[in-house]
């Protein structure tokens, strides 16, 4: 007669349950786990995707380039002509154009960190009667579309005579209400019991600005300093109409030149984009926790 196993060793239906949950819910989380990164698989394709269509038609012939050898993944061996095609142009120069556009973006940085961070403090702790009006007008200009101010901009730098000029090309990208709105955001968090021992100790507003909140607020100028160089950096419209010489083109530009109406040399286009992209990657990659940190800080609320 066979032995029934005991109830005490054999596995209740409780246990088998537990066991089978268990083992579905590490499925699941494998599945999970497998279709995160099979999507940051597919982004991160998509985010170099641009990057190798760059490279590869920036080392491509011409003739290749026109299709007619077919699809090339990658040249081999490389071409470099457009490299040389791109610094021996007789149309413009490509190192005026990068130092140009280095000088424009540097000066246009320092000039906005520190108008804009002026106006931010000003409307975030200094009362006076119309800072509400104030608030709402600079608001209101981001409201503005660019190319309804670009014709009464072109008028007023020329009446001046700032035409073909590099305070022509500098002066009207000064100013970012974009930057002042998100200072005032920074400053209205900032605490104020640091700006209040400061008075203690017989500091103004202009003192408290600068040894107070400058010193307590660099990642937010760095990365809102960041984001004006890029965009500086990228302007294309603007110095094209003011800078008519030359000389006076920016990188943006110069590169533009490789498109006429007889031909387009488009290795050489993308050749110039690289160079072009080259200090703006070395930027993000270097600073981009500053970038994501300044911004969290000026988080608009209520």
């Amino acid at each position: 007669m066979a032995v029934l196993p005991s109830s005490k060793f054999a596995p209740s239906r409780g246990n088998i349950a537990h066991d089978h949950s268990k083992q579905l819910s590490q499925i699941e989380r494998a599945v999970r786990t497998v279709a995160l990164y099979g999507l940051l698989f597919f982004l991160a394709f998509l985010f170099l995707l641009p990057f190798y269509l760059l490279i590869r038609n920036a080392l491509l012939t011409e003739k290749q380039f026109s299709g007619s050898e077919g699809w090339i993944w990658f040249p081999l061996p490389p071409q470099f002509q457009s490299w040389y095609d791109v610094f021996h142009d007789d149309a413009a120069s490509m190192i005026d154009g990068l130092k140009n556009s280095g000088i424009i973006a540097i000066t246009q940085v320092v000039g906005q960190m520190l108008f804009a961070s002026l106006a931010g403090y000003g409307l975030a702790r200094v009362p006076f009667r119309w800072n509400k009006m104030f608030f709402y007008l600079i608001l209101f200009t981001l409201m503005i579309p660019s190319a309804v101010t670009f014709i009464p901009t072109f008028l007023v730098v020329a009446n001046l005579g700032w035409v073909n000029t590099l305070q022509g090309l500098i002066v009207p990208g000064l100013f970012s209400s974009f930057s002042a709105l998100l200072f005032r955001q920074y400053f209205l968090d900032f605490p104020r019991e640091l700006e209040e021992a400061a008075q203690v100790d017989g500091l103004g507003y202009w003192g408290i600005f600068w040894r107070i909140l400058v010193p307590n607020s660099q990642a937010v100028f760095l990365s809102l300093g960041l984001l004006s160089f890029m965009t500086s950096w990228n302007s294309f419209l603007w110095p094209l109409v003011i800078g008519q010489d030359s000389s006076m083109w920016t990188i943006q530009v110069v590169i533009s030149t490789f498109i006429t109406q007889q031909a387009v040399n488009f290795p050489a286009i993308f050749m110039g984009a690289i160079i072009s992209i080259v200090p703006l990657l070395i930027i993000f990659f270097f600073f981009q926790r500053y970038i994501v940190a300044g911004l969290a800080r000026t988080g608009i609320k209520d």
